[in-house]
């Protein structure tokens, strides 16, 4: 049984903080709205590591916004429904399509600076768009430049205030509503922030699987906290596996961007054949769930750990130009993208469900919000379309601040103390570093690319016999990601053994096909409540 709190909570005995919103998280999601919120409030920004780590931070390929006269809001929505595989929100797609080219504009206005060519901003083509409509900057560099812009107007903004190195435990809530949130600063004192409101923006879980394109921080926090809150969480089965990270001896599964297969490179197996011809039309633009399961095939037939990613029929001058820091982070393990093919294989990359908003990314819990890859607008239905995840941060980043300027003022009091029913116990021997080694193979072996109902029932069971976490006396920040690893671990295996057919990012090898007359639908959780199925 997961409790309500992590922890035996008493707020009569901590410090308590007041501010107007707070915070949780960085990347695009946490700075913008954050920025957009000091224009009138004082914000608390509340992150586990720093300003800079985040996954945006990470994200090469860039934003996908209709800036060409070319293309237009029909065709972004068209190619983000498509590829959303029948469970996207129609009304959170046009919301993204329609307003995404303001919140570019925001972007720049705060200091991104996109790339040009002949005074026009580059854009590029990425998998299933049917336009060039991904602007990026540096290259391939585009989430750096964008958390390099937005985290030196937050140092600078003296409204908002910083709490690097700090961890949420876990929403306060009464009544339905969240007050704020539980603290643990760096030296272990816990204090109690009460703010108007509330905003997720903690990103995904790529660490809920042993290969990932996710910094160490993607513990899943917010979707496991929102969860003991009380928040519906919805379509965590569909994971986006990426499929082309680096798949060489030393080396981390570093993203090699979809934007250098939209310049033109091609997918090999280890025999040296292009093999996507086999698999889809669009070929290696094909959609990510249809590219990384071709891939893991051809892995299985050819006996090996990777296929090659070739682009060396382009221009040096090309590659150095466009990809400055995947051709520089090769190199420095012996590979020349101008002149080899680079080993890849899939790798868990974004989560598409999360916490379930509405168009004003409200949560079902009053005063508390979710924005970026921690939440479930509806956009990316089973599969996010490439280079959309920035564009739907910042868009739904400047509805909840217009839902928050509207907020009236939190009142009354609040007095939590809750106490576990049987005294917690001391943390087990094992090293929770080695819990989490287990749970990650767990998940990449049975709630993966392909998955089966034999193989997730014994998945659930061994997740299962490591419930007694949340019986145990928690004080240290890897304690807390584990237990909320093995929340949100439990909410996929227990939805994807559910679903039974395959669509976008779950696909399941004992009901190959999409069932659009039993499965066009939604399945959330809340804490409490029976599993919920909401049709489209």
């Amino acid at each position: 049984m997961i409790p309500r709190y992590l922890v035996d909570v008493d707020l009569d005995s901590i410090p308590h903080i007041h501010t107007d919103v707070i915070v949780i998280g960085a990347g695009i999601a946490g700075l913008f709205a954050a920025l957009r919120a000091s224009e009138t409030k004082k914000v608390l920004m509340i992150t586990k590591k720093s300003l800079l780590d985040s996954n945006t931070r990470y994200a090469q390929g860039g934003i996908a916004a209709v800036i060409s006269d070319e293309d237009s809001p029909e065709y972004h929505r068209q190619d983000t429904v498509i590829a959303g595989a029948g469970l996207c929100s129609t009304e959170a797609v046009d919301v993204l399509v329609h307003e995404g080219p303001e919140g570019v504009q925001d972007l720049i206005r705060m200091g991104t600076q996109f790339d040009l060519e002949n005074g026009e901003f580059a854009l590029t083509k990425e998998g299933a768009h049917s336009q060039r409509r991904i602007l990026h900057s540096n290259g391939d560099a585009t989430g750096a430049e964008i958390v390099r812009a937005l985290s030196e107007r937050t140092k600078q903004d003296p409204n908002i205030e910083i709490w690097d190195d700090h961890f949420v435990i876990d929403l306060i809530t009464q009544d339905g509503e969240c007050y704020g949130a539980l603290v643990q600063k760096p030296n272990g004192q816990r204090v109690f922030v009460r703010g108007n409101a509330t905003i997720l923006c903690s990103g995904g879980a790529g660490q809920l699987f042993r290969y990932t394109t996710n910094p160490d921080i993607a513990t899943g926090d917010g979707i496991a906290i929102a969860h003991r809150a009380g928040a519906q969480i919805q379509d965590v089965e569909f994971i986006q596996f990426h499929p082309t990270a680096l798949c060489y001896p030393g080396a981390p599964r570093f993203l090699i961007s979809e934007a250098v297969r939209g310049e033109g490179a091609y997918l090999r197996n280890i025999k040296g054949e292009r093999f996507m011809e086999r698999y889809h039309p669009q070929l290696e633009l094909a959609p990510r769930d249809v590219v990384a399961r071709a891939i893991v095939d051809e892995m299985e037939n050819c006996k090996s750990t990777f296929v090659y990613i070739d682009i060396t029929h382009e221009s040096e001058e090309l590659i150095k130009h466009r990809f400055p820091t995947i051709y520089e982070y090769c190199l420095n393990y012996g590979l020349d993208m101008s002149t080899d093919w680079i080993p890849v294989a899939p790798a868990a990359h974004y989560m598409m469900g999360g916490v379930k908003t509405d168009l004003y990314g409200e949560t079902k819990v009053r005063r508390l919000f979710a924005c970026g890859e921690v939440s479930s607008t509806g956009v990316h239905g089973a599969n996010r379309l490439a280079s959309n995840s920035l564009s739907e941060a910042i868009v739904f980043g400047r509805r909840i601040i217009e839902r928050i300027q509207e907020l009236p003022a939190l009142q009354g009091d609040i007095q939590i103390r809750s106490a576990s029913e049987a005294p917690r116990t001391e943390i087990p021997n094992q090293a929770v570093v080695e819990k989490k080694l287990k749970l990650q193979k767990v998940m990449l072996r049975y709630a993966g690319l392909k998955r089966s109902a034999k193989g997730l029932q014994k998945g659930y069971e061994e997740l299962a016999r490591q419930l007694s976490i949340f019986d145990s006396l928690m004080t240290k920040r890897e304690e807390y990601e584990f237990a909320n690893l093995l929340n949100v671990a439990l909410l996929t295996t227990t939805a994807a053994l559910t679903r039974e057919e395959s669509r976008g990012g779950h696909y399941r090898e004992d009901f190959p096909d999409r069932d659009d007359l039993v499965w066009r639908k939604h399945i959330v959780f809340q804490r409490g409540e029976d599993r919920i199925e909401e049709w489209i």
